[in-house]
């Protein structure tokens, strides 16, 4: 028999995102994975510190990986932001980072999380989520393999998650009795639909040194850059000048830098990136454009007991 009365319904709240950026790190604790509420997202392998992931909140993946990268350790990850330290390229002979591998060894240690610090969003309605998480993570002397470098130092690493935007920096410490020289770069991979589309503003005004050409320096463009060819090239400008990425007349990308007087421009082309083995796709330099914030033309020199801080911060747009 049907009840004449029957008890009201209990209202059931529907359940709300978390306004808190999340993280989390894999059950191999091989990388650390950071979210906000908004949908952004970045992963960071503990192997280099290297950034893998950036997708923005519409999933859009802002960083390009090697189908074949290597994220087992065994070498330097191909694409995302590796990090460059304490020599950029080949060693020089002559130089006290001689005995290290191309790069420094940074990409190629395993670095240690060191924590997180957060900023919540707002929960008034119609207002633009303003969260974002900070990523620590450590290296120093101590937990290298090999002293193939003589220097006592301590890094912290700093991977910034905001809306639309990714902030790295670095702190280098000299924590030995003498001071030495050192090189860094960000090398960043930033992914586009189509590298022949896609222009370079900002550094019109610079010249450059095109290491295609034999370290050959170029004078200024005088217009904005366009990748037509293979291309690897060391600009020289002010650390207050932006540069922006376009693609095909709308611009993608911002890029601002910190104490970094150094833009490296690359695409590896056709044939370049068939003699690369861990470079995938073939055509994968169509979906890739390096913008490298760094301070690579010179060697900074850090006396003991000093600290040095540097970094970049790419914004969508």
């Amino acid at each position: 028999m049907e009840r004449a009365k029957k008890p009201a319904a209990i209202p059931v709240s529907p359940i709300q995102p978390t306004s808190t950026p999340q993280v989390s790190i894999s059950d191999d604790s091989s990388r650390v994975t950071a979210s906000l509420p908004t949908g952004d997202r970045v992963v960071v392998l503990l192997y280099g510190a290297t950034v893998i992931s950036w997708n923005s909140a519409n999933g859009k993946e802002n960083l390009f990986l090697s189908s074949k990268a290597s994220l087992d350790g065994s070498k330097a990850v191909r694409g995302g932001i590796p990090l460059v330290f304490p020599v950029f390229g080949p060693p020089k002979p002559d130089h006290a980072t001689s005995r290290l591998p191309q790069h420094g060894f940074a990409r190629i240690s395993r670095w240690e999380y060191l924590g997180k610090s957060s900023s919540e969003s707002s929960s008034l309605p119609n207002t633009k989520g303003d969260a974002s998480v900070k990523l620590d993570f450590g290296l120093s002397d101590s937990m290298l393999d090999s002293r193939t470098w003589d220097c006592s130092f301590n890094l912290t690493y700093s991977v910034t998650l905001s809306q639309d935007a990714l902030e790295t920096s670095l702190v280098v410490r000299n924590t030995g009795p003498s001071n030495y020289d050192f090189q860094v770069l960000f090398h960043s991979y930033l992914a586009v639909d189509d590298v022949t589309k896609t222009t370079i503003a900002g550094l019109e005004e610079a010249a450059f040194i095109d290491k295609t050409q034999g370290a050959k320096k170029v004078e200024p463009a005088r217009e904005p850059i366009s990748i037509t060819s293979e291309t690897d090239r060391v600009y020289t400008l002010p650390s207050d000048q932006a540069i922006t990425v376009a693609e095909g007349g709308t611009q993608r990308y911002e890029i601002t830098r910190d104490m970094l007087s150094d833009v490296v421009v690359w695409n590896p082309w056709v044939e370049k990136a068939k003699s690369m083995a861990d470079f995938g796709p073939e055509d994968g330099y169509k979906g890739m454009l390096c913008v490298e914030a760094g301070s690579v033309s010179v060697w900074s020199t850090l006396d003991a007991g000093d600290t040095w801080e540097g970094g970049q911060r790419i914004r969508t747009l």
